[in-house]
């Protein structure tokens, strides 16, 4: 018999159209199966196809492949969502990529590549959904920044500039937003055991220093993350908005 789920539930999610972005993998694809758990109505857009018609199938929710740094594409892909019978209510402004680069490496084209995969969609994806949320007489959007716009490794410069900007970003739109009743929050990940993370980065060595900075001495799992986004997207947060939570074991 399967261990039962003893994670926290919400209520208030249960039929919550929900969009969100970069979820077939790793934090992304907890998220998905955290709202889906929930009984919210679920969209999420990637472009590893292969990986979100998987998990598509094994949660229910709509997939769609998209790439998030074709603005015009994105903003129609919520459009489609929002005007299919959905709504919408929510938004999770997840995608990003964090490929280790250096100072002296950086091109103006690869700085601005940056950006756009992990700047410019919380952006622009926020602008499509405020006129849904607003609509719906309120709602939440989410948007996921990184313990790297705090601590900022050397070997990520153009990453921790897009992550530090989201939390700016997210104040400034929970500042225009409030008055109807639309909440905008960030959540800033430690680091995360995805299977991308195992597979690129983590050594014995870096493990061993990361655990050692760290106040709680366990590895923080993709699930641990959904479930601060799903209390922050619920009813239960009703009155956060414009705040970023760090979830990274106690390393800040």
């Amino acid at each position: 018999m399967a261990a039962p789920d003893t994670r926290a539930r919400y209520p208030s999610l249960e039929g919550q159209p929900v969009f969100i972005t970069g979820g077939a993998t790793g934090i992304g694809a907890a998220i998905v199966r955290g709202f889906a758990r929930n009984g919210a109505k679920v969209a999420f857009v990637d472009l590893d196809e292969a990986a979100g018609l998987a998990l598509a199938e094994e949660t229910g929710a709509a997939f769609s492949m998209q790439d998030v740094t074709d603005v015009v594409g994105l903003q129609a892909a919520i459009e489609a969502f929002a005007q299919g019978g959905s709504g919408l209510s929510i938004l999770v402004n997840n995608v990003a990529n964090d490929a280790r680069h250096e100072v002296a490496d950086v091109t103006p084209d690869s700085w601005r590549n940056n950006l756009s995969v992990n700047l410019d969609p919380v952006f622009f994806a926020s602008q499509a959904v405020l006129p849904h949320l607003k609509a719906a007489g309120g709602g939440a959007i989410v948007n996921l920044s990184s313990l790297q716009a705090i601590i900022a490794d050397a070997n990520l410069p153009a990453y921790v500039a897009s992550k530090s900007a989201i939390l700016g970003l997210t104040k400034s739109l929970a500042r225009a937003a409030g008055p109807d009743r639309i909440r905008v929050n960030a959540v800033t990940p430690g680091w995360i055991m995805t299977e991308k993370q195992k597979r690129l980065w983590l050594t014995e060595e870096a493990h061993a220093e990361w655990r050692k900075a760290c106040c709680l001495k366990e590895d923080i799992q993709p699930d641990d993350v959904a479930d601060l986004v799903l209390f922050l997207a619920s009813d239960d947060a009703r009155m956060i908005t414009g705040q970023s939570f760090a979830i990274d074991a106690g390393r800040t």
